[in-house]
């Protein structure tokens, strides 16, 4: 009878991994299907054959027994064999030690959550159970064999190796819409053309046209279901997804311009204290955050409602990603999303004038751990105000460790508790000894409001943390940055532990710039926690020049583009650097991890040379490269070939409602003529090459596997 039990369980086995894989098998596996329905007859037969004999003499059940156990030895080879051709593994791989298991893989991602070993029926029922939670999860093995590796052409003028994941149509769809991009009237009046068009063609032929050109170009499909096709592609080809739905508000400048000035004053009303800096307060002139700006998405404040189902589909992201990239993938979120920007202003400005209050009582500038003191300096500054209870309380709460000072509040508290913003901003006035707010009074209800924007971003980057995905916080305009970089860096030393998860993005078109890398870098080093960097050149500069320049505060952009390009090739230096550094002296090198999110080749060459000086392997993994899907692709294809990590920044959702996206692609594009012009030529020369050697009809098949 134990026998008996066994081969039903072997039957359930077999029967659960064809149920969990036939979706996914190709036709060419059908024969191996029938086998293993053929064979389950068979055990059937032995079954019944089995339960006869176990109602012999006692002595015949040995003889029985010993035969039962050659016939079940037969059939568990039988069905490895039959599972191995139908999910493409290796027969005999076997798992460690004297036991005699064999694994079976559906799944090739890193962790628990990815890989699925068909041992027992139980194991395979409770990963069903888990597998509901990603939905979209490809059943597609990694390629067998060996994965294929190219050698990188750094001058990027190779053709083939751009565009073979592309196929010939696509090719030509991608000159037709760089054609119409290098058009600058067209483009110029390009939102008011797609209107047009769908007023006079309708839904259904204007999507088709859509899906037929700019859409089926810069955007992967409409849902999280329709677009693993896109992202299984790019894995063949080496290249990773960042995954962004990609839906925006088609709102007029009136409506912006409401909304913002409503959800950037507090109900207590814009109070300028003493103190106070004009850039963290709104200024109705710039009221519509996408003035001057073409490459960033930008979400306007509405309710608290709306925040919410933000989040929602920040979370179908991660589940979308998680699903179709085996534990590799990234999700982009802005952190305006998530809540009303009137405390993101307030924040900002607590902090900048936290950074004003350490000049005055110290010297020197910047972040408050770039001073190096201690607990026992703030001490001698307050010496003259005598044994001051408000003093005393104030230290208790200072952030500290053997090297210094990092906070003057308590950050941990204020993210991970119900700390009250009005109460924690207070320092001591060096005169007096009354505590001095930082922070004008917020009321309760948006201190409330508060807490649920940090409860959202908890929510999505712990989502994130179990599914193993990653997430990039992304930067916005400078009055709201010092805000999001902090609460970033403290969601890095919550969730950071083992591995970087959370990613912060720097705009190296600022001054700060590489003095804002090197201080996080240090409270990454001292509070001992991965550290994730996205270095851009930045989205908002012709914006954030105008306002300085309205406001009558400093410019924070650089002079020039070259040194703009400078601020980006030292910043990354350093964080190559001091990777280096912890190769050299032993450490994990991967408690630094930077994506080079870069459309600029000399930049991309760059920090290929830097890696190859000192001694940087891409399977190191601690540096990769990102581009937007539909650019650059003659970057991006080449790099993720060659073995690098390389990403497509990968939008998605429904035509209609992504039509503000793809009306800031042709914008953007219009921008670097340059690019589209090199380009076009690559595209043009392999278009040309297939033509002649007949592949017309040359289907994309890629053996890669990403790093």
């Amino acid at each position: 009878m134990a026998l008996l039990r066994s081969l039903r369980t072997q039957r359930t086995t077999t029967y659960l991994i064809y149920s969990r894989t036939s979706v996914n098998v190709s036709s060419s596996s059908s024969a191996a299907v029938a086998a293993i329905r053929r064979s389950l007859h068979t055990t059937t037969a032995l079954e019944v054959d089995v339960q006869a004999n176990s109602q012999s003499s006692s002595n015949q059940e040995l003889q029985h027994g010993q035969a039962a156990s050659i016939l079940r030895r037969r059939q568990q080879q039988h069905h490895h064999h039959l599972l191995s051709r139908l999910i493409g593994t290796p027969v005999g791989v076997g798992v460690g030690g004297g036991s005699r298991q064999h694994a079976r893989y559906v799944h090739s991602g890193q962790n628990g959550r990815q890989s699925h070993q068909l041992v027992q029926p139980e194991v395979i029922v409770g990963e069903t159970m888990r597998d509901k939670r990603q939905l979209g999860k490809s059943a597609s093995p990694k390629p067998t064999g060996t994965p294929q590796r190219d050698p990188l052409d750094v001058s990027f003028n190779d053709p083939i190796a751009a565009f073979k994941s592309k196929t010939t149509w696509e090719l030509v769809r991608a000159y037709m819409v760089y054609m119409i991009c290098s058009s600058e009237k067209l483009v110029e009046h390009n939102m008011t053309l797609l209107k047009l068009a769908r007023n006079l063609l309708g839904q259904r032929l204007f999507v088709l046209l859509m899906k037929s050109s700019f859409y089926g170009h810069f955007v992967a499909g409409e849902n999280r279901h329709t677009i693993v096709p896109t992202l299984e592609r790019l894995r063949s080809f080496g290249v990773k997804p960042i995954l962004d739905y990609s839906v925006e508000e088609d709102i007029s400048q009136e409506e912006a311009e409401k909304r913002e000035v409503e959800s950037s004053v507090s109900s207590a009303g814009d109070i300028k204290e003493e103190g106070a800096m004009p850039q963290y307060h709104v200024d109705k002139s710039f009221a519509d955050r996408r003035y001057k700006v073409s490459s960033a998405r930008t979400y306007f404040y509405l309710n608290e409602a709306t925040c919410e189902r933000n989040m929602e589909t920040f979370i179908k992201c991660l589940e979308a990603v998680s699903g179709a990239t085996f534990g590799t993938g990234i999700t982009a979120i802005k952190l305006t999303a998530l809540g009303r920007p009137q405390l993101l202003l307030q924040l900002s400005e607590v902090i900048m004038r936290t950074r004003q209050y350490m000049e005055d009582l110290m010297g020197g500038q910047g972040n408050v751990l770039t001073h190096h003191k201690t607990i026992k300096d703030l001490e001698k500054y307050y010496a003259t105000l005598g044994d001051n209870k408000n003093v005393q309380d104030f230290l208790k709460n200072v952030t500290s460790d053997k090297e210094g000072i990092l906070h003057l509040f308590p950050w941990s508290g204020i993210v991970d508790e119900d700390s009250q913003l009005s109460d924690t901003f207070r320092v001591p006035d060096p005169q007096t000894g009354q505590m001095r707010r930082l922070i004008s009074q917020i009321p309760p209800k948006e201190e409330e409001m508060f807490r649920n924007m940090i409860r959202r971003l908890n929510t999505i980057v712990k989502t994130a943390a179990e599914l193993d995905v990653r997430i990039m916080i992304d930067a916005e305009q400078t009055y709201f940055q010092p805000a999001i970089s902090r609460i970033t860096l403290e969601m890095m030393r919550k969730y950071n532990k083992d591995k970087a998860i959370v990613f912060n993005t720097y705009q190296c078109y600022l001054r700060e710039s590489f003095r804002e890398v090197g201080t996080d870098l240090e409270q990454a080093k001292r509070q001992n926690f991965y550290f994730g960097a996205k270095l851009v050149r930045g989205a908002y500069m012709e914006q954030e020049r105008a306002r300085a320049q309205a406001l009558g505060y400093p410019d924070p952009v650089n002079p020039t583009y070259e040194a703009t390009t400078d601020m980006y090739h030292k910043t990354l230096s350093e964080c190559l650097r001091r990777i280096k550094l912890m190769k050299d002296c032993g450490d994990d090198a991967r408690k630094i991890g930077i994506m080079v999110a870069s459309h600029n080749e000399d930049t991309v060459r760059f920090a290929i040379e830097q890696m190859n000086q000192i001694g940087i392997s891409p399977e190191d993994k601690v540096i990769c490269f990102g581009q937007l899907l539909g650019m650059c692709d003659y970057i991006t294809f080449p790099l993720g070939q060659a073995g690098y990590s390389a990403y497509k920044y990968i939008p998605y959702g429904p035509v209609e409602e992504v039509l503000p996206y793809l009306s800031r692609r042709a914008q953007e594009n219009k921008g670097v003529l340059k690019k589209i012009k090199k380009e076009k030529r690559l595209l043009m020369a392999e278009i040309r090459r297939r033509l002649l050697r007949g592949q017309l009809f040359y289907k994309p098949k890629g053996n890669y596997v990403p790093i």
